[in-house]
């Protein structure tokens, strides 16, 4: 396999592109952390808990058969694909906020793409099991091929390159997700000067996926790098 023009070209130039993007992942992290707790405190006026919306909202597109539950911790929100569950953190579940209306309309909207076969989020699930893979393992396959064989090293950086796509394809799913969610809430469940506080929510969280993204990248920069001086 032969990334030399690659290599040349980006890989010693890692560290210009990973650092940025990781300082930009902790900011994002802020951002999401600090607009969660902020709209925690704002009670929708329409007084319906997250639950609840996630409910309209699936019966309101057909979806009877997606179960809501709660699950423990904070912005550990989620839509199962393979159980058609919707887990939803207890500030959401039970929580009547702004926050939590915007977060359970947006894991709604997950299991939405799913009811309709939307195709990046079909891409997505078929590449999470080779994205997790390579994330758990990357560096152990690395560190042994360079002990070992440059061989162990390419196929590291294969399967790093998973992870990438699946950050990648995580973008489109993750705003598309959002846009159904504000279109949802704007028919009949938030009042409409409530809205922007909604985008706030959804866009924050919307950031920690680019972040994520960018720092993928740059990590997968500084993989070819080691590789290339491994070949070298």
């Amino acid at each position: 396999m032969y990334y030399g023009g690659y290599y040349g070209g980006y890989g010693g130039n890692w560290m210009l592109f990973l650092f940025p993007a990781i300082l930009f992942a902790m900011y994002a992290q802020l951002k999401v952390s600090t607009s969660f707790n902020k709209y925690l405190r704002v009670s929708s006026r329409s007084g319906y808990t997250g639950r609840e919306v996630a409910r309209m909202i699936l019966d309101r597109n057909g979806l009877y058969d997606v179960r809501i539950e709660p699950i423990a911790g904070q912005l550990t929100d989620h839509y199962d694909p393979r159980s058609k569950v919707i887990r939803l953190s207890s500030n959401v579940y039970n929580g009547n906020s702004i926050a939590a209306v915007s977060v359970a309309a947006h894991e709604v909207g997950h299991a939405i793409q799913h009811g309709e076969g939307y195709f990046p989020l079909i891409l997505r699930n078929n590449i999470a099991p080779i994205a997790s893979i390579g994330a758990r393992f990357v560096w152990f396959i690395i560190v042994i091929g360079l002990v070992i064989s440059p061989f162990l090293v390419e196929v590291g950086v294969m399967l790093y390159l998973a992870v990438v796509l699946f950050q990648i394809v995580t973008l489109p799913v993750e705003f598309n997700a959002s846009k159904r969610a504000l279109y949802q809430l704007e028919d009949g469940i938030v009042f409409r000067d409530e809205i922007d506080s909604s985008k706030k929510v959804l866009t924050a969280a919307a950031l920690t996926y680019v972040a994520a993204t960018l720092v993928a990248i740059g990590q997968l920069l500084r993989l070819l790098s080691i590789s290339n001086r491994r070949r070298d």
